[in-house]
């Protein structure tokens, strides 16, 4: 496959490398808000490394949203695109759009060593599928499928926007004050960067606390430093996305394993090794026993979509 871009694009951050040989290569990070579209961002990249219009034919964008049509809207920024006029502008043979999951799941076959800390012990099932879920600025879920020969496929999906599941009076009393605040309470709401300041927000309301953190890294110190109440913040935090990642093995036969990627749990990853996050995983009543053996591992490496749209686009094109 000749020189291509690939990137991965969510709300906050838009990330291109170019694809060569199987790899990739200089990488950059563009923050959404500087640039008013994507084109824009992408031809700045390519000025950078002296690439004019025309030199890359294909693209892989891996986008935060649901893919369909001509034309795609960002679900958390203000970013657009429009396939035509995208290939137009930029002069590109070959553009695919794909699930920001689609991708991130894919970038789970290209993991290497130290990349990645188990969670849950245990050992994938052969061609069994993997589910990949991620709090970031929103919330990701995704499904891996191992069609052998060394060829993947990764099922797009919303599930960051299922219900938010709860498993104790507690968990329930959270979710209603989100309800009378807000409404419809999505798993995203709670599991996400500014799922966490929410989430802190409400706990400090049913327990009388005066608020007095701003944001999602200023819970994080706190709880690393042993603030009570941040403390909590995170453990119901860990516990919550146990009881959706354990929803999505059920759903999909997850028995290959389940990989958290995203930004937020490498931030407190001790505080989450000791949660409750195991616990609640495998809280399914009946079906609890469906859970031995199961691995759980989180992710570190740090451009798992970009690796994934390679793949995506690499398979495409063979």
């Amino acid at each position: 496959m000749n020189l291509a871009l690939v990137g991965d694009i969510g709300g906050t951050n838009a990330r291109f490398a170019l694809w060569e040989n199987a790899a990739l290569h200089s990488v950059r990070v563009f923050a959404t808000a500087d640039y008013t579209s994507p084109e824009q961002a992408i031809a700045v990249y390519l000025a950078d490394l002296k690439l004019g219009k025309g030199d890359i034919k294909s693209v892989c964008l891996a986008v935060a949203g649901p893919v369909s049509g001509d034309e795609f809207r960002f679900t958390n920024s203000h970013w657009r695109i429009s396939r035509e006029a995208f290939c137009k502008t930029l002069q590109i043979e070959r553009l695919l759009l794909i699930n920001d999951f689609t991708a991130m799941a894919l970038g789970m076959t290209r993991l290497q060593p130290g990349e990645y800390q188990s969670v849950c012990a245990g050992h994938p099932e052969p061609l069994r599928p993997a589910v990949v879920i991620g709090p970031g600025t929103g919330l990701g879920v995704g499904t891996l499928l191992d069609l052998g020969a060394g060829r993947y496929m990764a099922l797009p999906g919303e599930g960051g926007h299922v219900d938010l599941p709860v498993g104790d009076l507690r968990e329930a009393q959270v979710r209603q004050h989100l309800q009378n605040e807000i409404g419809h309470v999505s798993a995203e709401t709670v599991l996400s960067g500014g799922g966490l300041l929410r989430l802190y927000h409400t706990i400090c309301a049913l327990d009388g606390h005066v608020p007095n953190l701003n944001s999602p890294a200023e819970i994080t110190t706190a709880a690393l430093a042993g603030e009570p109440v941040a403390k909590d913040v995170i453990e119901q935090f860990c516990r919550f996305l146990g009881r959706v990642a354990g929803n999505n093995v059920l759903t999909v036969g997850g028995r290959g394993g389940v990989y958290i990627v995203g930004g937020v749990i490498p931030r407190f990853l001790e505080l989450f090794l000791q949660s409750g996050f195991a616990e609640s995983f495998a809280d399914k009543g009946c079906m609890s026993e469906y859970f031995k053996g199961i691995p759980v591992w989180v992710v570190t490496a740090e451009f798992s979509g970009l690796l994934g749209a390679g793949v995506a686009l690499q398979q495409a094109l063979a």
